[in-house]
Order: structure tokens, then sequence, then C-alpha cells
């Protein structure tokens, strides 16, 4: 066998499996805790098309579009995670007064960045996906994160068999890259 044939063998033959993952978001520590479902996000190239007298032709585009970062997690009984989620966008949105942002951002036990403004409404988070030894392989960090969807919680006194609740938050955010497993986020 040539050197040549040699370098063309997959390095590693080990699955990803859908277990392997950790969620921290730095303004909702529980939230990630109770992970149930994450995901990495789709992303899209944009696409031009340039004319020609025969057809149109695609070309590259300049402008990146980044598909949402949707966690589903296990509500606590307290629902404490579910309201680190709940305040963080009433924060943002102030439903009530504009008091209600001040509030949220000085009782955020997170440290934050200010910004112009003196207000920070954005986190980081790092998705950690595991190898089959279950050992961090990879981080996905996540910048300048919100969320601006979260489901409801739905009690029903008619089930048979006992599940723990769950709920569904989204979040928006400017960017995600990988780093390895050592690189700092």
């Amino acid at each position: 066998m040539s050197n040549n044939a040699s370098s063309r063998q997959v390095p590693n033959r080990n699955f990803l499996y859908p277990t392997g993952f950790k969620l921290e978001i730095a303004r909702a520590p529980t939230v990630g805790y109770f992970g149930q479902q994450a995901n990495i996000p789709a992303m899209t190239l944009g696409v031009v098309e340039q004319p020609s007298y025969a057809k149109m032709i695609p070309r590259a585009g300049e402008i990146i579009e980044f598909d949402d970062l949707t966690l589903n997690f296990l509500v606590d009984e307290d629902l404490g995670n579910y309201m680190e989620i709940q305040n963080w966008m009433r924060g943002m949105g102030f439903p009530e007064d504009l008091q209600e942002i001040y509030d949220w951002q000085n009782s955020s036990s997170t440290p934050y960045v200010p910004n112009v403004s003196g207000i920070d409404l954005y986190s980081s988070g790092v998705l950690s996906i595991f190898d089959s030894n279950n050992q961090t392989k990879i981080k996905v960090v996540f910048e300048h994160m919100f969320p601006y969807y979260l489901t409801t919680v739905q009690f029903d006194a008619t089930v048979t068999e006992l599940q723990p609740l769950t709920a569904q938050v989204s979040f928006k955010y400017t960017i995600y890259n990988f780093k390895g497993k050592d690189e700092n986020c």
C-alpha cells in the first residue's frame, strides 16, 4: 500500500450521538442544566442570479443567514428555569413599565458588560458536543444571544402517565463559531 493511499483513510470512525451535548447560557444557567434537546442551527448563504442570454446563472452571494438556536428543557417544579427566560424577555420588552429592564439588569446574578446605553440585553452561550467517551470534543460558541420565543407550560389533569413538563425557548444571536475543546470561549 502506498503512502498516498493510507493518507486517504478516515481518521475517526466513531459516530456523533444525539445525547452528547450540554448547553451553557451565561444569563440562564438553570435552563441549560435541564436541557433535553438543542441544535446547531442551519445556515444559508444567499444566492445572486446572474443573467445570461440563455438562462439565469446562480452565483454565491454575500450574506449568510443563521437559523435560530432552539432548546427544549424540563421545567423545574419551582418554575425557576422557566422564569429565568421569562424575566429575561420581560426585561428586554418591559411590558408594564420601563423600570422592568433596570430591575432585571440589576437583579441578574451573571456579570454583564454594559453597552453604550449602560444596559446589556444579551448573553453568550456554549453548546459543548461530546465524543463517544462523553468528553467535550467541540464547542459551538454563540455571541450576543437573546430569547425571543418561549412556549407555554401546558397543565393537563386528564393525563394517565406522568411526564415532566417541558418548554421550548428560541434564541436569536449575531453569529456562532466552532472552537476546539481547549480553546477559550
